[in-house]
């Protein structure tokens, strides 16, 4: 069975939260639990410009029972700027080989 993973590329993130927001209802979530958080990082980090990074957590599993069904994990069907894709880590890693400032993810 290929393992899947998330691609994230982060410079295409706005910081709207709604990964976050899907993933709390999907999983109907308590208040403080998250499956993908995003932070900040300052300017002063991230050499002169503001970024968001959606961060997977140790509580994300690919919202495996959606992915049974053929559909994208709830933070990728319902990010309208593209900044993550789904797939198999074989065929993400080759887009990371293309693409700068993306990180692809996996779950333990």
């Amino acid at each position: 069975m290929p393992k899947y993973g998330l691609l994230i590329h982060y410079e295409l993130c706005v910081g709207c939260h709604v990964c976050e927001l899907a993933c709390k209802q999907e999983h109907n979530r308590p208040e403080g639990q998250w499956g993908i958080c995003v932070k900040e990082v300052e300017p002063e980090i991230a050499g002169g410009k503001l970024y968001y990074f959606p961060f997977p957590t140790d509580n994300c599993n690919l919202c495996g029972k959606r992915v049974a069904k053929g559909l994208q994990p709830a933070c990728v069907h319902n990010c309208w700027a593209h900044v993550m894709k789904f797939g198999k880590i074989e065929e993400l890693a080759e887009y990371v080989r293309r693409k700068p400032r993306t990180v692809l993810w996996a779950p333990h």
